[in-house]
C-alpha cells in the first residue's frame, strides 16, 4: 500500500511571473562572508552595481538602488517628485496599476484612473486626449506599467512619450518595469522616461528585496521642489553617498553580490539575445494555449507580454482549484488571478533564467493538469509549442549560416 509522502522528487517547477528561480551562479555569488559596508571592498562592489544597472535600464543617468521590493520603489518614485494634492493620470490595466493608484491616494496625491477591461495595455490616444483637456497642467505625472503582471498585457512606452509630447504637456512620465526589466527591451533614456521603477526578483534573477528608481534630469529637478515627506526613500541622500560607493544606511550586501553576477550573466548572453529568448518562449506558450482551444486574458495581439501568459479557463472551472491540483500532482506553481477575473485564469510565467527545455516541462505539466482537472481542451498544445520552437531555431541557424 502506498504511503503518504511529505517530499516530491525532482525540482519544483516555479512558473509564477516572479519571483523567478535564482540561478546557481547568483546563489554562489551571494554565498560569501560578510564584508564591511563602509570599507573599500564594498565600495568597489557598489560602484560595479551602480554602473552595471544603468546598462540594464539603458540610461546614463543615476539609478537608485533600494533595499526593498518593487512596492518601495513605487513609493520612492512618487514621494521624491510630487507634493500633497498633486494630480496624477494612471491607467487601470490590472491589479498592480490599481495598487499603485491606492498608494498614491494614501500619500495624499490625487490620482485619476482611466478604466479598461483589464485585457489590454495603455492606449496612448487616451493619454493624449486627457492631457489635451488639462489646459492648466494640473496633472503632474503620468504613471503606467510597461508590463501588467496580473494580466500579461504590455504597453508601448515610446508611444506614451509621443502622446505626452503631442499634447504639449509637461507631466512627468513614470513607468513600472518590474515584470519586464531585463526580459523585454526597455530604454529609459531613448523613450524619455522620467522615473523607471524596477525590481530585482524577476528578469534580474535575484531573490525579492531589491528595487530601483532610474531617474531623468527632469525628475531630479522635480525632486528639489517636492514636498511629500521622505527619509528612507530620499534620492538626495542616496545620490550623495553613491558617488563614493556607499549608501546612507546599511544596504543589502549579499543582494548586491547577486546583482553584480546577474548583470554579468545578462551581458554574457547579450541583452538582445535575452529579449529574443523571452519573445520566443512567450510565442511558444501562446501557440500551446491556442492549440488547447483556450483564451488568454490579453485580448489584443498588440499588447501581448513576453514574460507571462494569463490563461482563461472555461466557464464553470475554477482556476484556483486547477492551480492547487497542478501543484499537488505535478509540483508546478502558476500565478494567481485578480480583480474582476478572480478565479477565472492562471498565469504562466516564462521569464528570468529559463530556456526552451524548461518551458516545455512546464507546458507538458500544464497539459497533463488540464486533462486531470477535467478542463475542456484540445490535445496538442505541447506539440504546437515544440513545432514552433523547432522552426524558430531552424530559422535562426539558417540566418546565421547566411
Amino acid at each position: 500500500m502506498a504511503q503518504n509522502s511529505s517530499r516530491m522528487a525532482g525540482r519544483h517547477f516555479l512558473h509564477i511571473p516572479g519571483p523567478t528561480p535564482v540561478p546557481d551562479r547568483v546563489l554562489r555569488a551571494m554565498d560569501t562572508p560578510m564584508i564591511d559596508h563602509r570599507g573599500p571592498e564594498f565600495s568597489k562592489l557598489a560602484k560595479k552595481c551602480l554602473d552595471g544597472i544603468k546598462t540594464i535600464f539603458k540610461t546614463t543617468n543615476p539609478v537608485i538602488i533600494y533595499t526593498a521590493t518593487g512596492t518601495g520603489a513605487w513609493e520612492g518614485a512618487l514621494v521624491n517628485t510630487l507634493s500633497a494634492g498633486d494630480k496624477l493620470l494612471m491607467v487601470e490595466t490590472g491589479q498592480f496599476a490599481t495598487l499603485w493608484k491606492k498608494m498614491a491616494e494614501k500619500l495624499g496625491l490625487v490620482p485619476e484612473l482611466i478604466p479598461t477591461n483589464w485585457r489590454v495595455g495603455t492606449d496612448p490616444k487616451l493619454i493624449e486626449a486627457r492631457l489635451r483637456e488639462d489646459k492648466g497642467h494640473e496633472i503632474k505625472a503620468v504613471c503606467v506599467l510597461h508590463n501588467e503582471t496580473s494580466t500579461g498585457c504590455q504597453t508601448d512606452i515610446a508611444a506614451i512619450r509621443k502622446a505626452i509630447d503631442a499634447a504639449g504637456h509637461p507631466a512627468l512620465l513614470m513607468v513600472d518595469t518590474i515584470s519586464s526589466l531585463a526580459s523585454m527591451d526597455y530604454r529609459h533614456d531613448e523613450w524619455g522616461v522620467d522615473v523607471s521603477v524596477g525590481g530585482a526578483q524577476k528578469g534580474l534573477m535575484l531573490p525579492p528585496g531589491m528595487s530601483f528608481n532610474a531617474i531623468s534630469d527632469k525628475a531630479l529637478a522635480a525632486s528639489k521642489t517636492s514636498k511629500l515627506p521622505k527619509s528612507f526613500w530620499a534620492w538626495d541622500d542616496m545620490l550623495t553617498m553613491n558617488k563614493v560607493g556607499f549608501f546612507p544606511y546599511t544596504p543589502g550586501t549579499q543582494m548586491l553580490h547577486g546583482l553584480a553576477e546577474g548583470i554579468t550573466m545578462l551581458h554574457e548572453e547579450g541583452l538582445d539575445n535575452v529579449f529574443a529568448r523571452h519573445d520566443r518562449l512567450a510565442e511558444a506558450t501562446r501557440r500551446a494555449v491556442k492549440a488547447w482551444g483556450l483564451d488568454t486574458v490579453c485580448s489584443d495581439a498588440r499588447y501581448q507580454s513576453s514574460t507571462l501568459t494569463a490563461v482563461m479557463l472555461p466557464e464553470g472551472h475554477n482556476a484556483d482549484a486547477f492551480r492547487a491540483l497542478a501543484l499537488e500532482t505535478f509540483n508546478i506553481s502558476y500565478g494567481a488571478s485578480f480583480g474582476p477575473f478572480a478565479g477565472k485564469y492562471f498565469r504562466i510565467g516564462h521569464l528570468g533564467d529559463i530556456n526552451d527545455a524548461m518551458l516545455m516541462g512546464g507546458l507538458a505539466s500544464t497539459e497533463m493538469a488540464l486533462a486531470l482537472a477535467g478542463v475542456p481542451h484540445k490535445k496538442g498544445g505541447v506539440q504546437a509549442a515544440i513545432d514552433y520552437l523547432v522552426t524558430a531555431h531552424g530559422g535562426a541557424k539558417k540566418q546565421a549560416a547566411e
